[in-house]
């Protein structure tokens, strides 16, 4: 179902602390091609988080969000806020539009099974 195209966009300059070690809460940007769809990620403590705005609008498109809202609710998807380090790389890397001022974010683990349990109600591409 996931067909993994994978590109590192970039790595974002760690945060270091006074003995040279990199802080935890560092992340990396990349590309993931899901369902046919480039969407931007970022690479948070090992967890691949997509943009919960780009999902919408170019993943579940033909989707109405309500439903979408439904889904997450019934499989209990959690969505995490992304602090301001993070939407501006979502930003820089087109996930997110340059006027937004948040942005939620969904696990690749969640994706999967929004993609799942969403399969039937998108016409096939």
């Amino acid at each position: 179902m996931f067909l993994t195209c994978e590109g590192t966009f970039g790595l974002v300059p760690a945060t270091m602390d006074y003995n040279g070690e990199a802080r935890p809460g560092d992340f990396h940007a990349g590309y993931q091609e899901i369902e046919g769809i480039n969407l931007g990620y970022l690479q948070i403590n090992g967890t691949q988080m997509f943009a919960l705005a780009q999902v919408l609008s170019d993943l579940f498109k033909d989707i109405p969000r309500t439903t979408i809202s439904k889904k997450m609710e019934t499989l209990k998807i959690k969505s995490r806020r992304c602090d301001l380090k993070e939407l501006r790389t979502l930003k820089a890397i087109n996930s997110v539009p340059t006027r937004a001022v948040k942005c939620s974010l969904i696990s690749k683990a969640d994706l999967e099974a929004l993609c799942t349990s969403c399969k039937s109600l998108s016409p096939r591409r």
